[in-house]
Parts: C-alpha cells; structure tokens; sequence
C-alpha cells in the first residue's frame, strides 16, 4: 500500500472510530446532513487529533489555543463576555474533556498575558478578549493563536440546521412569492446549503493543515478528500453563485466571509439561499444531475477500496 493510501486508510478508521462515538446532539445533526448529502467523505469530514495531544508535548499552548478559539466561537456570535463554564461545554464537545481546574487555570494564564481580560458581576467572572481578534492577517499566524475548529464546527451547525428545515422555508417562500416548483425549490436549497458545510469542512481543513499542534499529513488528505467532494457539486455551477454566495457563507469573517449573527440565521440567510434557489434552477438542475453520477461513482470507488481493505 502507497504512503498516500496509508494515509487516507489511518484517516477513514479514526474517523469512524469518533463517528462511532458522536453523543452531541450538535454534532449527530452535522452528521445526519453529511451522510445525506455527501456520504463518500462521511466520518473523515469530522476528523479532530493533533500531533502536540498525541504525544503530549507542548499541551500548555495547545490548550490555550483551543480555549482561544472557543472564546472567537462566542465572540463572532456577538458574545464577548465568556464564563468558565461556557468554556468547559464548548471544549468537552470538540475535544478531549479536561478538568474545569485545569480551564479555569489556562483562562488566568491567558489573563496574566494580557491576551484577556476580567469582568466581575458579583461572584459571576467574565472573560474578554483584550484585543479584537484580527482580521485579514494569514492563515498560518491566525492558527498560531486560535484554533478553529470550534468557530468552523459551529457554522456548519447553523447551515445544518437550515438543511433539515428546508421545507419550511421553501414553503415560506412560496406563500409570499408564489412557485410551483415546491419540490425544485426544496432540492436547490438543500444542495446550496449542503455545498456550503462542505466549504465549510473544506476551508477549516485548510487551516487545520497549518496548525503547529496538527497532523499535518492527514489533515492534507482530509482537505484534499472534501475538495474533490465540493469540486463535484460546483464545477459547473456559475461563477457568481460560488463567490458571492457560497464562499462568503462558508467563510469566517476573518478571511472575508460573512459574519453571521442570531436574527440572521433564520431571515436573511434563508432567504439569500432561496433566491439563488430560484435564480439559478437551470444551472443548479444541471450540477445536481452531474454530482449524482459522480457521486455513485465516488461510493463505488469507496466500496472497491474497502473491500480490498478487507482481502488484504
């Protein structure tokens, strides 16, 4: 076996391995969408280890990475004032759980940096960031100080969300516009929302690869599996839907994509998507029939390469 497939088979048995393990209501709902809407990379999209965990070292600043990014998670949601226990929930959904002692002392490290600071409200303590997060600096030091996974995972989690509810705003829509393509409308909805957590997945990888405490070879292969899947349901699609629509969705707005606050998930959203729904049917028509050949084709292929898996 090539050091490529070596690779890719150590990324898919971990992936399943925490596929297995998925209790976050949270988390099963992104996965319930994957496996719908793209199944060839279901369980790899999700996948989450760094080297520095692994073989602990340098954990200090790994744990401080990832409470940083919790902390961004809130902040691009308009919360800026952040409890202990805030912290402590975030953390055990996407990582390893550590002890609330052990946060709490990471969160008065950073305090001491002057990367936060604290607000008190009687016995209640809050913290903030110091400094606004930057915006428009690379990737690679962007990562050096926050990991992404949380605010990336979280996204995703909004567009799933819109994904299972297709219906209702299709339905929506169509009491105030009037449309006698309920179910066409329900099909581009759901295909442009679900391309969007792919972009999502695929825009977090390629941040994760960056990451000093990442697996950097599987987390190439995990960004290189998910760009075949988007490239699959995009390649033919216009070039104004994937720029001004798709990429500012799947984007945080640190690397200019749109920030997406609470009324906004259930209004204006929803409605942007249903008006490309619309607009674009004759373009959409074609990339769903051309993604549902390649998709079977990419399964098949998948099912090939277990099944060699398994006779080897």
């Amino acid at each position: 076996m090539s050091e490529k497939s070596e690779i890719e088979k150590l990324l898919i048995e971990g992936a399943k391995l925490e596929g297995s393990e998925i209790t976050d209501t949270k988390l099963k709902l992104i996965d319930k969408v994957i496996q719908d809407f793209a199944p060839e990379i279901a369980y790899v999209y999700q996948f989450r280890e760094d080297e520095s965990e692994e073989q602990q070292i340098k954990t200090g600043r790994l744990h401080e990475n990832r409470i940083l990014g919790i902390i961004l998670k809130f902040y691009l949601e308009g919360k800026k004032k952040i409890k202990t226990g805030e912290v402590e929930e975030v953390y055990k959904r996407y990582f390893k759980e550590i002890a609330r002692s052990t946060i709490s002392t990471y969160l008065n490290m950073l305090k001491k940096e002057s990367t936060l600071y604290k607000e008190r409200d009687g016995r209640v303590v809050y913290y903030i960031f110091y400094e606004n997060p930057p915006i428009g600096i690379k990737p690679f030091w962007f990562t050096r100080i926050f990991c992404i996974v949380p605010v990336y995972f979280d996204r995703a989690m909004l567009f799933s969300k819109l994904y299972i509810k297709a219906k209702k705003y299709v339905q929506q829509f169509i009491s105030i516009y009037g449309s006698e393509d309920e179910n066409i409308l329900i099909r581009n909805f759901k295909f442009i929302t679900g391309l969007i957590i792919l972009k999502i997945f695929k825009n977090r990888s390629s941040k994760c690869v960056l990451c000093q405490f990442s697996k950097r070879e599987i987390y190439n292969k995990l960004e290189e599996l998910i760009s075949i899947a988007v490239k699959d349901r995009s390649d033919v699609l216009p070039e104004d839907l994937l720029k001004n629509v798709i990429e500012k969705f799947s984007e945080i707005p640190m690397f200019d994509g749109f920030n997406i606050l609470g009324e906004e998930i259930e209004n204006n959203i929803p409605k942007e998507i249903l008006r490309c729904a619309d607009a674009y049917k004759k373009d959409l028509d074609f990339q769903i029939m051309v993604s549902i050949r390649r998709k079977d084709l990419r399964l098949k292929q998948k099912l090939v390469l277990e099944e060699q898996d398994i006779d080897s």
